[in-house]
């Protein structure tokens, strides 16, 4: 295939151009005068499973043949006589092996980090052994830091790292230890007996030791090369010859090319094209714009040589969207043109939201694109169920979570599905009502006492949800264990047996393999907290991604960035380019510092940003390009991409080249898809909205005929809660949740002073509050501080109450007055009513805040004059009609007791009786309206019911409009 030559042989194909399309077009091209067979002789190395399909693809496309061997660079035991080698230990055994050493560590200095830090901890660690190998440095070289200039925390990590070392050299290497080791076998194997067939390394970049070393190899052999993807043969000599200073020109996109001629002893003229690729009149102006910044003054120099800007950029287009949504709507709109157009269009982007987002807006046309990247099993319905049945073990069973795993689709999922849903629905219903915050077995039981179906249910709910959390630590194996098997029962549901579909389709075989794999190596993990077993699945399922069997769009796909260099599009939508998103912040390495990995020999950081450059070198010198970025996020303004911020300076710099014109013309076309996006959206909204809802007073023919005394305040202020409580009989339901709010407080403290002033039991009014708030409020803090509430407060309030002449005659006492003359029942239960010595009384509220004030009470708050006003007719039988002397609120909040009275004469309660008669008798009218927010003491509180009238459509300004409903007479 090669003719001989003592020269390692480097091909390459520039940025931009269809790689392995023209990759096979050369491979075709040499094996033209061959016989059939040479096809299958030769043995192509890529660099991933992508570039593989796609090679293969474009070689069947040329017609009948034998095809070649296609590999992956990572199997070099495929050749013939290759060295055998041990097994390397399975990753996730070495990260849990890490995993007990760096929770030894966190629970020695608990301020190093937070304990569910420790498995990303234990990856990061496991991410630098696996590097050292790969890039064949030595654990030895972490004992020669010089650590004189740095922090004291580094020399701590220096040596735990040691110990760490000392733990894993007890076993095989990692995969890239092991690969490292076939590698140099091979090598040397080679370097006696060098195979008779053409091996070709394709597409790698050599951005990792061990590849670099393998094609290096492959290179020298007598029928071996090397293929590069996106060389940049525009750059000149002399510009290759500054790349030789890796703190400077390491994130140069050309960077790992230059470090792999040097180590072959070629310069960049010694690269040849491998096969004739279409000009790309952009190739010059990006080579030029990424420069290193050193020498960024070559573009006075180099930049009008270019020749015509406009021409180079002619293909180019430049979105700067106001917002992500924005700048996601207008990517959907530039994809779904090409589709309608027939034609390939690929958006790569390392951001997964910005997928996400365009994911989304392309379902409007029904647009699903073939995304390469998947989505993390974590996020999956079986790893969303594993994790919800995990913590179950970890924190008390609340209602919030038991409502969310019970409503999970894979809950039950074995037979009678829809008896559970309907179960589950009146089991939230019951808690609700209840305020029940943590159900047990006990609950569920009350919840089903009679014999039947939901009964069965029951049962097997309580029998099968874990008791108690289980916080201690266990060995892992036992956890797993325990997590699978619950998680099996609950997902077969009641009587039946195995795992319902739990472990069906893509995302549930994926979290079976996931599973198993931690069964298999639990021995490496000792012994687990509920709260590390947790943290343990967060990292596990993270780290795994499923790809969902879909019937995707065949032209229209979403990339990562190192798809990039599988170009095949023809259109190129290169996204999200603003600073640290592409390119990337480098990750924090919490073990080695920057210069602590240049002195033992590891790669800069730099390397990440590099490796983003060149893809997106690839990706913007491709025919038809269109970059994109959003000016800002919801949180701050974005810095564009350095990357872009070159090419936009560049050309802002040449104007005499029409670099400037032609930068507009770039951001022009891109704004021709914000607007199209704009306008798309605006012919959305031109759709008829719903008119405005008026102000409602509904005006049923049905009248509430029965309400209480704190009820006749919220007819006054918000009648149509009265309506839609009373005529349409809507609750608001209660938190999933019970909170500890004003009406839990208020029916605490009313209990408290009903336990403290029994006349038969009397008990000191701290001993009861400390045993009430016990039994009625479940959270600790909130009882220590409602306690201290009420401690400020107790000496007055209880010298207040002895301070009473008389006795008390009635405590939380219902009772109800019929209206003479009105259908209408007015009810109360009174929280203290004394009788004085001379026979009148003394009526007695509590409030857990303000009293209300004297224009309150007579306007608004009339709950104790409407007592007074029933106790003066007799309304309580125990007592019969008598003359009342006096109301007091007592008002307990704020810190001290505040008592407001009012003195009660015939006068007053005439006029009460007369208004609220009045009142009653408009209501009863039929043709009156329940208007809504008629007074509200606060305009910025909310009611239960505004959003059932619709409140925001109209404002407190508006009139109120009575609308008859419930009638047939229209």
């Amino acid at each position: 295939m090669f003719a001989r030559s003592d020269i390692p042989r480097v091909f390459a194909l520039p940025p931009g151009a269809d790689f392995p399309q023209l990759f096979a077009a050369g491979l075709r091209a040499r094996l033209a005068d061959m016989p059939p067979e040479a096809r299958a002789r030769v043995t192509i190395l890529v660099n991933s499973a992508r570039m593989r399909r796609r090679i293969r693809d474009c070689l069947v496309a040329q017609g009948p043949g034998l095809l070649p061997r296609i590999r992956l660079v990572t199997d070099p035991l495929l050749f013939d006589g290759a060295p055998q080698h041990a097994p390397p230990v399975p990753p996730l055994r070495r990260r849990l092996e890490l995993a007990r050493l760096v929770g030894m560590l966190q629970a020695a200095q608990p301020k190093l980090a937070p304990r569910a830090a420790v498995f990303d901890l234990a990856d990061s660690l496991a991410r630098l052994f696996a590097e050292m190998q790969a890039e064949g440095v030595p654990f030895q070289a972490l004992d020669h830091l010089d650590l004189t200039e740095h922090a004291e925390h580094w020399a701590q990590a220096q040596k735990f790292l040691r110990l760490a070392e000392t733990v894993i050299a007890q076993d095989a290497p990692d995969a890239e230890g092991r690969l490292r080791a076939q590698v140099l076998d091979l090598t040397e194997a080679w370097s006696v007996s060098p195979p008779p067939d053409p091996i070709l390394v394709v597409g790698s970049t050599g951005s990792r030791g061990t590849t670099a070393m393998l094609m290096q190899a492959v290179a020298r052999l007598p029928q071996g090369a090397v293929v590069l993807p996106g060389f940049d043969f525009d750059m000149p000599p002399a510009a290759w010859a500054l790349l030789d200073r890796a703190t400077v020109s390491e994130d140069h996109p050309q960077f790992r090319f230059r470090v792999m001629l040097d180590d072959l002893g070629l310069g960049s003229n010694a690269v040849m094209p491998w096969h004739e690729s279409p000009e790309l009149p952009r190739g010059k102006l990006i080579s030029l714009s990424l420069r290193p910044a050193p020498q960024t003054d070559q573009w006075l120099r180099e930049g009008p040589d270019l020749g015509d800007l406009a021409r180079a950029t002619e293909g180019l287009s430049l979105i700067e969207a106001p917002s992500p949504r924005a700048e996601a709507t207008a990517i959907a709109h530039c994809l779904f043109d090409a589709a309608c157009k027939g034609q390939r269009a690929a958006l790569v982007t390392p951001d997964r939201d910005l997928t996400r987002r365009v994911a989304a807006a392309l379902q409007v046309w029904g647009i699903i694109p073939d995304d390469s990247a998947g989505r993390p099993l974590g996020l999956s319905a079986p790893g969303r169920f594993l994790r919800q049945v995990a913590e179950l073990f970890l924190n008390r069973l609340d209602v919030p979570r038991l409502l969310a795993l019970l409503k999970h689709p894979l809950t039950h999922s074995g037979e009678g599905r829809g008896d559970h849903l309907r179960h589950t629905r009146d089991l939230e219903l019951y808690l609700r009502r209840r305020s029940l915050p943590f159900p047990d077995a006990q609950i569920l039981a009350g919840f089903a006492p009679d014999p039947g179906p939901r009964q069965d249910w029951a049962k097997w709910l309580g029998a099968t949800l874990p008791a108690s959390p289980d916080p201690d630590p266990r060995p892992l194996a036992l956890r797993v264990a325990d997590h699978l098997s619950l998680a099996e029962a609950i997902a077969a549901g009641a009587g039946a047996a195995g795992a319902g579909v739990l472990w069906d389709e893509a995302a549930g075989q994926e979290a079976r393999g996931a599973m198993e794999a931690l069964a298999t190596e639990a021995e490496a993990g000792g012994e687990l907290t509920a709260f590390d077993y947790v943290a343990l699945l967060g990292t596990l399922f993270a780290g795994r991604e499923v790809r969902d069997p879909v019937t995707a769009h065949p032209d229209i796909m979403i990339w990562g960035t190192l798809e990039a260099r599988v170009q095949g599009a023809d259109l190129v939508i290169a996204a999200g380019l603003n600073e640290g998103v592409w390119p990337k912040a480098p990750d924090p390495d919490p073990w080695l510092n920057r210069a602590m990995r240049a002195q033992v020999g590891l790669l800069l950081p730099d390397r990440q940003i590099g490796l983003s450059a060149h893809d997106y070198q690839q990706a913007v010198c491709a025919p038809r390009v269109v970059l994109s970025r959003a000016k800002r996020t919801a949180e701050a303004q974005t810095v564009p991409s350095r990357w872009l911020n070159r090419l936009t300076n560049l050309l802002d710099g040449l104007p005499a080249q029409g670099g400037g014109a032609a930068l507009n013309a770039m951001r022009e076309r891109g704004q021709h898809w914000l607007d199209e996006a704009a306008a798309f959206e605006a012919d959305m909204r031109r759709v008829s909205p719903d008119p405005l809802a008026p102000r409602p007073a509904p005006a049923p023919p049905v009248r509430p005929q029965r309400l209480s005394v704190t009820q006749i305040e919220t007819l006054i202020r918000d009648p149509y809660a009265i309506y839609a409580r009373h005529v349409l009989g809507l609750e608001k339901l209660k938190p999933l949740l019970p909170q500890p709010d004003a009406l839990l407080r208020g029916t605490v403290l009313h209990k408290v002073l009903e336990r403290a002033t029994d006349p038969e039991h009397p008990g000191a009014l701290m001993d009861v509050a400390e045993d009430v708030l016990r039994d009625a409020v479940p959270w600790q803090a909130v009882r220590a501080f409602w306690a201290a509430r009420l401690s400020r407060v107790a000496p007055d309030l209880t010298a207040y109450l002895d301070a009473q002449p008389g006795k008390i005659v009635l405590r939380e006492d219902r009772a109800g007055w019929a209206l003479p003359d009105l259908p209408f029942t007015l009810t109360a239960k009174p929280d203290r009513i004394d009788e004085w010595p001379d026979g009148r009384l003394h009526i007695i509220d509590y409030k857990t805040g303000m009293p209300p004030s004297k224009p309150q009470q007579e306007r608004f708050a009339k709950q104790l004059l409407l007592q007074a006003l029933m106790a003066h007719e007799g309304a309580f039988e125990a007592l019969g009609p008598r003359d009342v002397a006096r109301i007091t609120y007592l008002g307990l909040g704020g810190g001290a007791l505040k008592a407001a009275t009012t003195e009660i004469d015939e006068a007053l309660l005439d006029t009460v009786r007369d208004g609220f008669f009045a009142l009653i008798r408009t209501y009863l009218d039929k043709d009156q309206g329940f208007s809504a927010r008629r007074a509200v003491e606060k305009g910025g509180l909310s009611g239960d019911y505004d959003h059932l009238a619709r409140f925001g459509e109209w404002t407190m300004q508006d009139q109120s409009v009575t609308i008859p409903v419930g009638r047939n007479d229209g």
